[in-house]
C-alpha cells in the first residue's frame, strides 16, 4: 500500500491590500490555521473542519474578504485575498466540513 502524502496548502493575502502584514491561511488534513497579522503582533487560530459551519466571501473587483462562520464562537474574518484564492479556500473548506 502506498502511503498517502500529507495535505497542506497555503494561501497568502495580497500585498496590494496590506503591504506590510498580509494574512495567511494554512490548510492541512485536520483543519485550518489562520494567521492574522498586525504591525506589532499577530494572532494565529487553528480550527478543526468540524467546527466550521460555513464560509462567506465578500468579493470586490480585485480582492475578496472571507468570513469563516464557526459553530461555537465568533466568526474569523480574513482580508485581501485574490478572488481566485478566496474561491479555492472556500471550496477546500467546504469539501472537508
Amino acid at each position: 500500500m502506498i502511503p498517502k502524502e500529507p495535505f497542506e496548502e497555503r494561501f497568502y493575502a495580497s500585498r496590494l491590500g496590506d503591504p506590510i502584514t498580509p494574512d495567511e491561511v494554512i490548510m492541512n488534513e485536520k483543519g485550518v490555521t489562520f494567521l492574522i497579522k498586525n504591525i506589532f503582533s499577530h494572532q494565529d487560530s487553528f480550527v478543526f473542519y468540524e467546527d466550521i459551519s460555513g464560509v462567506e466571501i465578500e468579493s470586490g473587483i480585485l480582492m475578496s474578504n472571507i468570513r469563516i462562520m464557526m459553530r461555537a464562537r465568533e466568526p474569523i474574518f480574513i482580508e485581501n485575498f485574490s478572488n481566485a484564492d478566496a474561491i479555492r479556500i472556500k471550496q477546500l473548506i467546504m469539501e472537508r466540513v
